[in-house]
């Protein structure tokens, strides 16, 4: 099978790209060649922006594919893109969505596909959802539609929080080692799935080539279950430090940090468990085996040795401490 993959270097597609490698398919990455990712075997390469289409054609030329992946769509633009040059080129597309496109508050637990996608809280979602109500009425034959709904996936260097800087990681666990304390939000009890990344691709890649999931659409998740304070007093652990929590409401959360309200109300407010029926039916190599609290000191013991990663984002600091100290008064005002 000969599958090409749009991206392939980033935390889900690397595990992807690596358990189909795996499995003897004949892989082909389309990206900007500026991040590397080393593999057991070798991929072929195309280099060029997706965006632009003169230079996808050119390198990809006369090339077809069974598969072809996107990892890196996100709006409605993107799905249109690959249509148009891709509806000539493959018998199956796979596009990467998110579980949190299921509308919030969510109406019933556990999740399934059958929930409406109605998120209001995060255009992320609400893009995700356009991408897939467009792809799914192209009703091309040859042109064959699958679309695979991640949540919270995590690698061997996932540090997990609910407010955390995004290009910063290692801000919050400077603060551990420094003692200071964790924002947590609400009470720290809401239930929520971690999917390590290489659980994750052994029942994705059973998804490629395979007709019973053309024009369908799956979520595609572990049934690993934590709580937030579960999870935070994993990194603790790992760390050999004696937590130091103090938890603060959403709603006052966003009043120093607004830009959050997506991943919050949107995403990380309420449990999160989902049925993994629908993609057990079709992937017989699905599993869920492996614990966040098992990885994790995986995780911070590459943060403690690669001195390039420790680096602190001291706006967001700045905002954090300012949040404890309002939230501080406010509830002993």
């Amino acid at each position: 099978m000969k599958v090409l993959m749009i991206g392939g270097t980033g935390l889900i597609s690397t595990a992807v790209v690596e358990e189909s490698l795996h499995r003897g398919i004949d892989v082909f990455l389309l990206n900007r060649g500026k991040n590397k990712a080393n593999f057991s075997r070798e991929t072929h390469r195309f280099i060029a922006d997706i965006n632009d289409e003169d230079a996808v054609e050119k390198v990809i030329g006369q090339h077809t594919f069974d598969v072809i992946v996107d990892f890196i769509a996100f709006k409605v633009e993107d799905v249109k893109r690959d249509y148009r040059l891709f509806k000539n080129k493959t018998k199956q597309y796979v596009f990467i969505s998110s579980a949190s496109a299921y509308q919030k508050p969510l109406p019933k637990l556990p999740i399934t596909e059958d929930i409406p996608l109605d998120n209001k809280f995060w255009k992320y979602s609400q893009n995700k959802k356009y991408c897939e109500e467009f792809l799914l009425q192209i009703n091309d034959p040859g042109f064959n539609v699958t679309i695979i709904r991640p949540s919270h996936t995590y690698s061997n260097k996932s540090l997990i929080f609910q407010l955390k800087s995004g290009k910063h990681p290692f801000t919050l666990i400077d603060r551990m080692l420094n003692h200071k304390p964790i924002i947590i939000p609400d009470d720290g009890l809401s239930k929520w799935t971690l999917t390590y990344h290489k659980d994750f691709a052994k029942g994705f890649v059973d998804v490629l080539g395979n007709k019973d999931t053309y024009q369908n659409y799956y979520h595609l998740t572990s049934e690993k279950v934590y709580t937030w304070n579960q999870i935070v007093y994993s990194i603790y652990d790992a760390l050999q430090i004696k937590p130091h929590l103090i938890y603060i409401p959403t709603s006052e959360i966003l009043k120093m940090f607004p830009e959050f309200e997506g991943e919050l109300y949107g995403d990380k407010y309420e449990d999160a468990i989902f049925d993994n029926a629908k993609i057990k039916s079709v992937a017989p190599n699905y599993t869920s085996k492996t614990e966040y609290t098992s990885i994790v000191k995986q995780v911070i013991s590459y943060y403690l040795s690669h001195k390039e990663e420790q680096t602190v984002d001291y706006d967001f600091i700045e905002r954090y401490d300012k949040l404890i100290d309002n939230y501080k008064e406010w509830s002993h005002g």
